[in-house]
């Protein structure tokens, strides 16, 4: 026994034995056996003594927002050097690019769902979830203040402020009524789970309705007339799957009605699918018009209530004309959400649609304030504004002139900084800055070149004219929220070694290099199991074959296997059995 207590003694007082097995086997007549283990813990661990390493306090990062760019985030966030605190009103990521087909019933609402506390309880990173909406942003002292959502009584307790060492901004936009009177009131619109899941329900309400034999004809055209509003993607696919839905589920179960259906789709500009190319354009508005569907163009509506819609012909003299209608879908673009707006105004950003960030996704006029996603849009500077500062860092000899040999020391930072640049080269078919240059300079050869600030300016005074806007798209805000979380996992690592180009403005490197997108395509699917998709390369696909490249990368792309197997489900149960029409 003697034995044994020191063996314990050892344990205790030497933590690195800590994990030695110690298992003894006493003879006698009837055997036995003592199996002994020690914690790593010394027994006053209130008292023990910590490492500077150990007391190193981990930097504090506030999330706000579990959509396509705070999930991308968390899920690449690797550094357990963070404490992560996630304030979301929605406890789960929602894949967006299939709520058209919720609300029809072709996907359930729970297959495109994960919860955000199962989707970051295995990381090393702390990380934490709150459900609650954050209200105001403090920029000065360094807090946001949020409100559970929670229905229940908390004893005053639902308000709460978070302090943050980082703040992440990734809150997603609402829908933008542009001020139309009573599209609030009377519009469903599309961008969350709910959304589409009370859609559903008015598609069968409206039926239901329509089925009442004390209707007249008259009021129940009115009640089967549905109008979406808004050309693009969303109010496309919606249009597209609801027509589906009525002509291959509903009018089976609804025969007496089936004839009085229709749909119509209202959209303000010449054309649907504006920024598609203009074969996938022609080729869906004649299919819509094949399909019965109603389009109409350059329609802008002015005014809603509960049972008419008013709209302005862009053309034709402006003339306004109404139509009966009984459900309304509004899909016409996004806008900032009311705490984006505050925020913005107190850092001077109030006349912006959205919040203004560096092309490193910083928030300007902040400090360590990150904003991404919808919210967002990535402020480029001009070539023209900082084209005395890119002529003085490359003019290394102070001649007043620019040689060939200068320009190509400095060229890959200057078109890593302004991507613009090679846009204009590229639809100029010039291989580099020297043969702009060389242009410049008419007939001369490329070693005597030499541009003076004023030959400079003139041969990039066009290159700002490639300047674009990033799509808010699902694929937008994924490629920001992994290029981010990677600048988190090495931000001490850059800090010490920088990669990102010069300062053109100022000396040494910036630490990460700037966030590019890369466009991998996008889809539209038209219904009918036809699909047009326009990938790298300005290569269009068009039919059924696209329709299952469709289903194939909307499957591979879901977050998990649950839901990749639930929505792979869905399709094979609406392929055999059709769509679910039940109230529920």
């Amino acid at each position: 026994m003697a034995f044994y207590e020191k063996a314990s003694r050892a344990f205790y007082n030497y933590p690195s034995l800590s994990k030695l097995l110690v298992v003894v086997t006493v003879s006698g007549g009837a055997g036995g056996g003592l199996l002994a283990y020690s914690d790593s813990k010394p027994h006053n661990v209130e008292n023990a003594v910590i490492s500077p390493e150990a007391e190193k306090k981990k930097k504090k990062v506030v999330v706000l927002g579990t959509g396509w760019a705070g999930t991308s985030f968390l899920k690449n966030l690797k550094n357990p050097d963070y404490d992560v605190h996630v304030i979301s009103p929605r406890n789960y990521f929602a894949f967006t690019p299939l709520l058209p087909s919720v609300t029809v019933g072709t996907v359930e609402a729970r297959s495109i769902c994960e919860p955000i506390r199962k989707m970051v309880k295995k990381k090393d990173v702390s990380v934490s979830y709150w459900e609650a909406e954050c209200l105001s942003i403090d920029p000065v002292s360094k807090t946001v203040k949020c409100r559970s959502t929670q229905n229940a009584d908390l004893n005053g307790k639902a308000d709460f402020s978070v302090d943050y060492d980082y703040l992440v901004i990734a809150m997603g936009a609402r829908s933008n009524t542009f001020n139309t009177p009573g599209v609030e009131e009377n519009a469903h619109f599309l961008k969350e789970v709910e959304d589409a899941q009370k859609i559903r329900q008015s598609i069968i309400d409206c039926f239901e309705k329509a089925a009442l034999p004390t209707l007249s004809d008259e009021e129940r055209k009115r009640i089967l007339h549905f109008v979406v509003v808004g050309g693009g993607p969303t109010g496309v696919e919606f249009a597209a799957e609801l027509h589906d839905f009525v002509n291959e589920d509903l009018v089976r179960l609804y025969p007496k009605v089936k004839d009085l259906v229709k749909i119509t789709l209202l959209e303000a500009t010449d054309h649907i699918l504006n920024m598609f190319d203009k074969r996938i354009t022609a080729f869906a508005e004649d299919k819509f018009h094949r399909d019965g569907i109603n389009l109409q163009t350059g329609s802008m509506v002015v005014n809603v209530t509960n049972k008419e819609i008013s709209t302005k012909a862009l053309k034709n003299g402006g003339t306004i004309s109404s139509m009966p209608y009984g459900m309304l879908v509004w899909s016409t673009g996004i806008g900032a959400r009311p705490v984006i707006m505050d925020f913005m105004k107190q850092i001077n950003q109030g006349k912006r649609r959205a919040l203004g960030t560096d092309e490193w996704l910083r928030v300007e006029g902040t400090g360590e304030i990150y904003a991404l996603g919808d919210c967002a849009t990535i402020v480029q500077r001009k070539v023209m504004e900082d084209i005395a500062d890119i002529f003085k860092k490359a003019d290394k000899d102070n001649s007043g002139t620019l040689t060939v040999k200068e320009m190509q020391e400095l060229v890959d930072d200057i078109l890593e900084r302004y991507p613009q640049i090679e846009l204009y080269l590229k639809n100029r078919k010039l291989k580099s800055i020297v043969d702009l240059m060389k242009e410049a300079k008419g007939d001369a050869t490329k070693e005597s070149i030499e541009l003076n600030i004023e030959e400079f300016r003139s041969a990039l005074s066009q290159a700002d004219s490639q300047m674009k806007n990033l799509p808010a798209t699902a694929q937008v805000a994924a490629q920001q929220g992994t290029y981010l979380a990677d600048c988190f996992n090495r931000m001490e690592e850059c800090e010490k070694n920088p990669e990102g180009p010069i300062r053109i403005r100022g000396e040494g490197q910036h630490r990460f290099k700037p966030f590019r997108y890369r466009h991998f395509g996008q889809f539209a699917p038209l219904g009918g199991e036809q699909a047009a998709a326009q990938l790298p390369g300005d290569w269009v696909s068009i039919g059924h074959s696209t329709q299952w490249l469709w289903y194939s990368v909307y499957a591979s792309k879901q977050v998990s296997w649950r839901t990749r197997a639930l929505v792979v489900g869905d399709w094979s149960r609406r392929f055999m059995f059709g769509r679910d029409s039940s109230r529920i």
